[in-house]
């Protein structure tokens, strides 16, 4: 039996990708730098699949080859491996087995985007471990399978805010946090991250891994949001997205404080200038 592999090239919007898949009917999803990738059965209307997700973004670009049948929920699984990132370790939960709870974030990514898989999420948690120390209060904007604000609680933060606005990933990060033992540190709430920001100020961090685009949205609400002293790390922006990035930073008063590049992913920490 031939399937249909799908390939989604849509840097900056892999998560709105991810979830127009899962909406057409995509079992699973494995991220491929900037491109998705899933596989369809032969009675699958791909064309309308296709409509589906340039819908979401219309930027995307879809391309279809055959594949032999698989057994995708294996497949999927082969994909994700455990991913040691500085002090951390993140797991899908099938490979958590044996690994230091206290320093391993475990997550069953489902509908939601966040895995160690990407490279986004590993230069956030890169970042994070110089600036999440223990006592300190988070916020985690865009939080998905809350796989950073988990960290952030496993870093020593005595709270933390998850906020997220899809709410079809708000059941799977509330599972993950259940999963980690971190239900009385990490609080998941949905809603508009502008909105739900200056309801916990003053925090000490702010996390977002988003496309650009909205975290230039969020800048004087992160600003205001933070304690003096305090410090944003932001993920989801593209390399050649760097001057925009910086032309925005100091236009809203901020100051860069480290990077991290991996692949085509230009992660940070700022603050206040």
């Amino acid at each position: 039996m031939t399937w249909t592999s799908l390939r989604v090239h849509a840097p900056g919007r892999l998560a709105d990708a991810s979830t127009a898949m899962f909406a057409a009917g995509a079992q699973g999803v494995h991220e491929d730098g900037a491109t998705l990738v899933t596989h369809f059965p032969p009675e699958t209307d791909i064309a309308a699949v296709i409509r589906q997700v340039q819908a979401a973004v219309p930027d995307a670009v879809c391309e279809t080859s055959a594949t032999e049948a698989i057994d995708w929920s294996v497949h999927w699984r082969d994909k994700l491996h455990a991913q040691q990132v500085g002090r951390l370790t993140i797991a899908p939960t099938w490979q958590a087995d044996g690994l230091d709870p206290a320093t391993t974030v475990v997550i069953d990514p489902g509908m939601a985007f966040g895995t160690g898989d990407h490279p986004t999420t590993r230069g956030a948690t890169r970042l994070m471990q110089e600036v999440v120390h223990p006592g300190l209060v988070v916020a985690d904007l865009g939080a998905g399978s809350a796989v950073l604000s988990i960290a952030a609680a496993k870093l020593g933060a005595s709270r933390v805010f998850a906020v997220e606005y899809d709410a079809d990933a708000i059941s799977n990060a509330e599972e993950n946090v259940e999963r980690n033992a971190v239900e009385g540190i990490v609080h998941v709430f949905e809603g508009d991250a502008t909105v739900f920001l200056p309801l916990v100020a003053p925090v000490d961090v702010v996390v977002a891994n988003i496309i650009s685009s909205v975290l230039v949205e969020l800048l004087p609400a992160m600003h205001a949001a933070l304690r003096p002293g305090g410090h944003a790390v932001l993920a989801g922006i593209l390399l050649e997205e760097k001057e925009f990035m910086l032309e925005a930073l100091h236009s809203d008063g901020w100051r860069l404080e480290r990077e991290d590049v991996e692949d085509v992913w230009w992660s940070i920490t700022i603050a206040k200038a």
